[in-house]
């Protein structure tokens, strides 16, 4: 037999059922996930030993939050995800104008369906995502969006100003018995952040001179940067005191944590009939020139170097190796070292220099994108076991590279020679990323002075340096 939900509040109270307030119910599904061992923030990577123990502390705790960090930390992806820990549904007063509970609406409106409905008063169900609204703290909000405002049109009906049935409510009165997130706290003006420490904090709030009681029941999650939440000094001090964690979290601190990342979130290219294979130094490639940038010197690091950025160029690199698979009519997309020059759009997207001239940005671009090659290069190759390739270089006019250049051609050349072969990681001639392995293992020599590299038109010539 189907259980039916309770439609009216007699069968409501007839259940059981018993109201809880929003932070103890978070609390309560947060132990049972604990208990059971289940994924806390699905999606969020390397926080685990980190930013996780103390988010789940506070939530133990009852207190509310703030995350505060760079750009590009996942502090959106784990706010959201904390509707995860709300009920499936939450019964409220359905003729109610915000989610009111039927056992104790707080709102006039709410109360006097209560007094003429008494046990035949409509319960509706409230999905947990429905339960979660989120605004980005800008200078022109006020406080008609957060709180709520006089309704001309509820007036010319006939109402009093003073009576507040006359308020049209806005974002956090509408998310009663949820969470509400706030963006980037501190470009939230003073005056609003009043209104909005009155509502949570006092219980009230005035608007245009009406004295309005709204003991709401939300948990209030925020989010900030350190440069803006630490130097400008714009968070009045008693809202700030409302928050009981504080909660600091951080980029990753491995190559190997941000690919995962990167994995995750890169967008599908969607390859129809062909297929992809990205070799591991490359994909690492991309993750480096972003760990890299985030110790440069020449980067803004108030603001930080995000995540997304070795997401874009992750993508952007996979995307020119597409380009060249359609054109040269390949049937598996590879990126090489070639298509790293590329990805300069998506670096200069994303980087904040601090050079004071802007053609010294190129500069610093090809320095980042020459550590990254050279950091990962180490991971897999020895100076000291070139020796022969050296000497076949010598004896040769050298090797041309291309990002237009195909895989028939490189696959040509590496055959001619049982030294190339050997050096490469590629087990077989017909491999794919034999092209990508051949320009891999020239450039890391290029930049330990094993080879020299001249440009060709579009395409770069190794040879030996004598």
């Amino acid at each position: 037999m189907v259980e039916t939900r309770p439609t009216t509040f007699g069968e409501l109270k007839a259940s059981g059922y018993e109201p809880t307030p929003v932070k103890q119910e978070l609390r309560r599904n947060l132990i049972r996930k604990l208990q059971v061992g289940d994924v806390l923030f699905p999606g969020v990577i390397g926080y685990d030993d980190s930013v996780v123990p103390q988010l789940v502390n506070a939530l133990l705790s009852c207190q509310d939050v703030i995350l505060l960090g760079e750009r590009g930390q996942a502090k959106s992806k784990i706010v959201r995800s904390l509707t995860s820990l709300l009920d499936d549904e939450l019964p409220v007063l359905a003729e109610a104008e915000i989610p009111e509970s039927p056992f104790a609406p707080i709102t006039g409106i709410g109360k006097s369906i209560l007094a003429e409905q008494g046990d035949d008063a409509t319960i509706g169900w409230l999905a947990r995502d429905d339960r979660y609204a989120e605004k980005l703290a800008t200078p022109d909000i006020t406080i008609a969006d957060l709180i709520g405002e006089i309704d001309p049109v509820k007036i010319a009906e006939g109402r009093y100003l003073a009576d507040e049935s006359t308020l049209h409510f806005g974002l956090i009165p509408r998310v009663n018995h949820g969470i509400f997130a706030i963006n980037e706290l501190p470009d939230l003006a003073e005056r609003i952040q009043v209104g909005l420490l009155n509502v949570l904090e006092e219980r009230d709030v005035q608007i245009r001179g009406h004295k309005i009681r709204l003991p709401l029941d939300v948990f209030l999650v925020v989010t900030a940067n350190p440069e803006d939440y630490t130097n400008r000094g714009r968070l009045i001090t008693p809202l700030k005191d409302r928050f009981g964690a504080q909660v600091r979290t951080h980029y990753p601190q491995t190559i190997a944590e941000e690919l995962d990342i990167v994995h995750q979130e890169a967008t599908s290219l969607g390859l129809d009939d062909v297929s992809l294979d990205v070799p591991d130094y490359m994909a690492s490639i991309a993750v480096e020139i972003t760990h890299l940038a985030r110790a440069s010197a020449d980067i803004n690091q108030r603001s930080g170097v995000s995540v997304r950025t070795s997401i874009t160029v992750y993508e952007t690199m996979l995307a020119n190796a597409y380009r060249r698979a359609l054109l040269l009519s390949e049937k598996t997309v590879v990126p090489r070292i070639s298509d790293l020059q590329f990805i300069m759009p998506a670096l200069y997207g994303k980087l904040e220099f601090e050079v004071f001239d802007e053609s010294e940005e190129d500069s610093v671009v090809t320095k980042l994108l020459n550590g990254a090659v050279k950091n990962v290069w180490n991971r897999y190759y020895d100076v000291d076991e070139l020796e022969g390739l050296i000497e076949y270089f010598e004896n040769t006019e050298g090797l041309e590279v291309g990002s237009d250049v195909t895989l028939e051609t490189y696959a040509a050349c590496i055959a001619s020679s049982d030294v190339l072969r050997g050096m490469l990681k590629s087990e077989s001639l017909e491999s794919a990323s034999l092209a990508s392995d051949l320009e891999f293992l020239l450039e890391g020599m290029y930049l330990h002075d094993l080879l020299s590299k001249e440009s060709i038109g579009k395409r770069e010539r190794y040879a030996s340096l004598n």
